[in-house]
């Protein structure tokens, strides 16, 4: 007999706000952050933390901002969290923009989104200057780090210690405001790897459903690293909010570059990722391992480790010791999302003492869908199990079995933002078509396969999922991006497929590649001779530069020729 999940306990919620309320009556004390600023170690409580939000809110209700749409740009950051809170416990919408937009995609955002008031970093101090006419509906821009006001454009610090003065001296104004919990209350911009930025609607019910359900299948432990910019839901939501609620302590990395200092700073046991950072990991591993001249060895003590877990042994953490200081020394778990894992990336840290926890999230969705669990069935070639508060149905079902995604319940948005025809197109009596396609295998673990507009359909009427074909080219060692396409003829059918890949310069001197050209092309071929004809790469190009990405990096396919 099959086994059945079990679903964790967890405090129920109804508000964001009940988060924060129950965290300072259980854990106020307890640290919430860790974060470097001015080049000093901060530390902030439960308790402490929940005054900030309280003095900033006060600040927004004195300018008569409460109710507004605030928007908020910057690197993660302790500020950059105390504004997103202040904005969702009150009865304002929240706007997070992507820090690396261009200008002018940034001005389309906050024109679009209606807000009233922006928070910023220095970094845009002289562009906002030079082009706030450009935005005329903001009132005030407040700098996070400025020091002095200036017009319409204010000092954070100041805004806050105003705030501040007026909470401790009795006003609860901030405290009394409660938004409806279905009307929207976050606002988040997504293009994805194709199209234009759409606005996503989230109410406050969507993501309390997320964040109260994702913890009833997620794992979260004890410390976390926050790495993904947080203006994505899955950070946002997941890796903070989620955290937030089970008092967690949430250790800030300032940029990407900062990890690989964080992460033997910090020491998480757990940490939230895509697979694009997973992958950059596992080849540099194993290309420090080929340079110590330890491939042999270690290859042997994953066979041993393995056999000896077979009879109650585990000895990973300590055979691996060295590879787990590179993560700080207590890393349990790896938290991914955004895209499939290949199993033999996957199943090396599960090897060496880490768990890999493959999850299936859409910003449309608050984000979380499905997700795998440590202990029950980890199985990294599925996204898991599907949130207790959703169902799942497939459409447009291919002869394979697989078939477009289509997601119902609370977590799912309320549409887009100012475009009711394009959430006509998506959202259809309640049920959210994600344009991913998918199958449930036989133990009920969500799989996906690909994305319904990368899908190519060549003359012959084979279909072909890209993402399928580039895990295979990724694999090779010296591999570093690569995206399959297909090839039309001389009618415009698609009767052919090929790929462009960037590679490793430092791999490629390593493996003293002579020719990167002609030795992918033939280990392309090698890795693909087992496959039916059809899928077979009949061109590959060999770029000198990476991919055009996401900031989740994601290659965004539409701009392959850049």
């Amino acid at each position: 007999m099959a086994k059945k999940l079990e679903y964790y306990k967890v405090t129920p919620i109804e508000r964001i706000k009940d988060v924060f309320e129950i965290a300072v009556k259980e854990a106020g004390s307890k640290t919430a952050f860790m974060f470097r600023k001015n080049k000093q170690d901060c530390e902030v409580s439960y308790n402490e933390f929940y005054d900030d939000i309280k003095y900033l809110g006060t600040s927004l209700c004195e300018m008569g901002f409460e109710k507004m749409h605030i928007a908020n740009i910057g690197a993660n950051s302790y500020d950059w969290i105390n504004v997103y809170m202040s904005v969702v416990l009150g009865e304002g919408v929240y706007v997070p923009v992507d820090k690396e937009l261009p200008l002018q995609d940034i001005i389309n955002i906050i024109n679009d989104s209606d807000s009233e008031v922006f928070f910023y970093t220095s970094r845009y101090e002289k562009d906002f200057m030079e082009n706030a006419d450009q935005m005329p509906n903001i009132k005030y821009f407040i700098g996070i780090d400025r020091e002095e006001d200036e017009g319409k454009f204010l000092s954070y610090k100041k805004f806050k210690e105003m705030g501040k003065k007026l909470y401790l001296e009795g006003d609860r104004r901030y405290d009394a405001l409660e938004s409806d919990l279905d009307k929207l209350k976050v606002l988040v911009y997504t293009s994805g790897t194709t199209g234009n930025a759409k606005g996503v609607m989230l109410s406050e019910r969507n993501i309390v459903s997320n964040c109260y359900y994702g913890l009833q299948v997620a794992t979260i432990i004890s410390r976390c690293l926050s790495v993904l910019p947080m203006h994505h839901t899955y950070e946002g939501v997941i890796a903070l909010m989620a955290s937030l609620h089970v008092h967690t302590t949430i250790c800030i990395c300032s940029s990407l570059k900062a990890i690989v200092k964080d992460l033997p700073y910090y020491k998480p046991d757990y940490i939230f990722l895509v697979p694009a950072f997973l992958e950059l990991f596992y080849k540099k591993i194993w290309s420090n391992i080929e340079k110590q001249g330890k491939t042999g060895l270690i290859k042997t003590m994953l066979k041993v480790t393995k056999a000896l877990r077979k009879v109650g042994i585990d000895l990973r953490r300590v055979v691996f010791k060295q590879i787990h200081e590179v993560f700080g020394g207590n890393l349990r778990e790896i938290v991914c999302g955004g895209a499939p894992i290949r199993p033999e990336i996957a199943q090396f840290f599960t090897d060496i003492g880490i768990d890999v926890i493959n999850g299936y999230g859409i910003t449309e969705c608050s984000p979380l869908v499905s997700v795998n669990r440590p202990d029950f069935m980890n199985d990294p070639t599925t996204v898991g199990f599907v949130l207790p508060n959703l169902e799942i149905k497939f459409e447009n079902v291919l002869e394979d079995g697989q078939g477009e995604i289509c997601v119902k319940g609370g977590s799912v948005m309320l549409g887009y933002y100012k475009q009711p025809e394009l959430t006509a197109e998506v959202l259809k009596d309640g049920w959210f078509n994600t344009g991913d396609y998918g199958m449930f295998n036989d133990k009920n673990q969500l799989m996906i396969t690909g994305r319904k507009k990368n899908l190519i359909v060549l003359r012959n009427g084979k279909n072909i999922f890209p993402e399928e074909l580039e895990d295979i080219i990724l694999s090779i060692p010296y591999v570093m991006e690569a995206i399959v396409y297909s090839i039309k003829d001389d009618d415009g059918l698609e009767d052919a497929l090929g790929c462009q890949v960037f590679l490793s310069e430092e791999t490629v001197k390593e493996m003293n590649i002579e020719n990167p050209k002609e030795q992918i092309t033939k280990d392309i071929a090698e890795k693909f001779a087992e496959l039916p004809a059809y899928k077979h790469i009949s061109e590959v190009i060999v770029r000198d530069h990476e991919f055009v990405k996401t900031t989740t990096n994601k290659i965004k396919r539409n701009c392959i020729d850049q």
